[in-house]
């Protein structure tokens, strides 16, 4: 099931590209004062529970503000649901942020970003702790991080993304976890067309 879903999602992605690229000529890619794209992927998450570990596919979309000496800064709306729940405990979340792209080459922009949100933690088991039962909590997530996208069309791009998520007021011994997410996917950009229609 999950080979065939990242398979459908990776078809779908090369199938608008081809489309798209066929139609019109785009302009490259920092030469567009705004982006719109949308992403889709595939992450192996750490939960920081006891071991646990989830394969989930995480998605969304990123409006990229007007280039300034070299950088890019974007507005970021991710969100991650739980495929495979593991043995531990389930997380997803929606989070928003700000990201900045290094526009060094033609093709890779290597980024940093900050997220916040909120996420849920549901338990796989009966958890105890400080003698209350839990099943699901719901907290506060912020999540620096650090990745590169790297341009295969003006339209189409590759992935690669970490992110070290901390989520508050859980119920630990230090009231805190720390997950770690990695990440591969594919980004589709929209291309904003100008006064006379062209791209």
């Amino acid at each position: 099931m999950k080979l065939r879903l990242i398979q459908a999602l990776a078809l779908l992605l090369a199938t608008i590209s081809g489309a798209r690229i066929a139609a019109a000529q785009a302009l490259p890619t920092a030469a567009q004062p705004l982006q719109l794209s949308a992403f889709g992927a595939a992450s192996g998450v750490f939960t920081g529970f006891g071991g646990g570990k989830n394969f989930s596919i995480p998605a969304g979309g990123d409006l990229g503000l007007p280039v300034w000496q070299g950088m890019r800064p974007v507005v970021d709306i991710p969100g991650t649901y739980p495929l495979d729940r593991g043995l531990v405990v389930a997380e997803k979340d929606a989070m928003g942020g700000l990201r900045v792209n290094f526009l060094l080459g033609r093709r890779i922009h290597p980024y940093g970003d900050f997220l916040y949100g909120r996420g849920e933690m549901d338990f796989r088991l009966v958890y105890i702790f400080g003698n209350k039962i839990y099943e699901v909590t719901t907290t506060w997530v912020y999540s620096p991080g650090a990745g590169f996208d790297y341009d295969f069309t003006d339209h189409l791009s590759l992935k690669v993304d970490a992110q070290l998520e901390h989520w508050g007021e859980e119920p630990t011994t230090k009231g805190r976890v720390y997950t770690s997410v990695g990440t591969v996917g594919l980004v589709y950009r929209f291309n904003f067309r100008n006064r006379n229609g062209m791209q």
